[in-house]
């Protein structure tokens, strides 16, 4: 699908992967939509590149519906979800302050995975009734993590949030090819995202020396371009792509 003309949405998109990725899609003609949980950053986002901002908490269907009908509203029907909406709290399963709090686990579940099955059915829901362009009526993107698989001390409720986003990615392309709807996940590494910059520079760089080669923190900006190249290849559906340099994370 040529990215040119086309209404994307991307959740998550008032920072980090989600910025990037709305920056690109906008520089390469699409109308881009940013949904985010924090108004001002979507505006902030949207502003320069004329994009339609609009606050979104992706937990709830009453949100996401009024945030996807706005966007319709503005720029029409999409053919590109970008899921981009995620939250990383660390904590023990056993620590000096207890077992792990179920409510904190619920709630990582339920911005990383639920989050974004919610958003994903949605606008599914919409790109099924479209016109093809080509072979194809839309395209969903979602983020996962190295940490699907390589998970470490403290993340539980992280790397099982994204090894669901990774784990339906499959069952949900399949579901989705009888309306030529493409699924494909994204696993980033180590990202120089807003997370990553509330650590300390000395930290930043313990991190990147981990990574085998480039021996760097990822740029949101490369992220952005694999969204930009799963777009534009019909052939690429159901894959879970790991975007880390390498790298296979240690315990801690």
């Amino acid at each position: 699908m040529k990215v040119s003309g086309i209404h994307a949405i991307v959740a998550g998109g008032g920072s980090g992967l989600g910025a990037a990725t709305a920056e690109l899609l906008a520089a390469h003609g699409a109308k881009v939509s940013i949904l985010d949980i924090s108004d001002e950053n979507a505006r902030r986002v949207a502003a320069p590149i004329d994009g339609f901002a609009v606050r979104c908490d992706v937990t709830s269907e009453a949100s996401a519906l009024e945030a996807i009908e706005a966007a319709v509203s503005a720029f029409g029907d999409p053919r590109l979800l970008v899921n981009c909406a995620g939250i990383g709290p660390s904590n023990r399963v056993v620590s000096r302050n207890g077992p792990y709090p179920l409510d904190l686990f619920a709630r990582v579940i339920g911005v990383n995975l639920i989050g974004t099955f919610n958003m994903l059915r949605l606008v599914a829901a919409r790109m099924s009734g479209l016109v093809p362009v080509g072979e194809e009526r839309g395209v969903i993107v979602n983020t996962a993590s190295v940490a699907a698989f390589d998970g470490q001390i403290g993340q539980a409720a992280y790397a099982a949030s994204k090894a669901g986003v990774a784990g339906m990615t499959l069952p949900i392309a399949r579901d989705l090819a009888q309306h030529a709807i493409r699924v494909n996940t994204i696993a980033p590494g180590l990202f120089l995202t807003p997370l990553l910059m509330e650590v300390s520079e000395e930290v930043r760089e313990s991190l990147a020396a981990q990574v085998p080669f480039p021996s760097r923190l990822g740029r949101p900006s490369e992220y952005a371009e694999l969204v930009l190249h799963i777009v534009s290849n019909t052939m690429l559906n159901a894959e879970t792509i790991r975007l880390d340099g390498a790298i296979r994370m240690a315990p801690r």
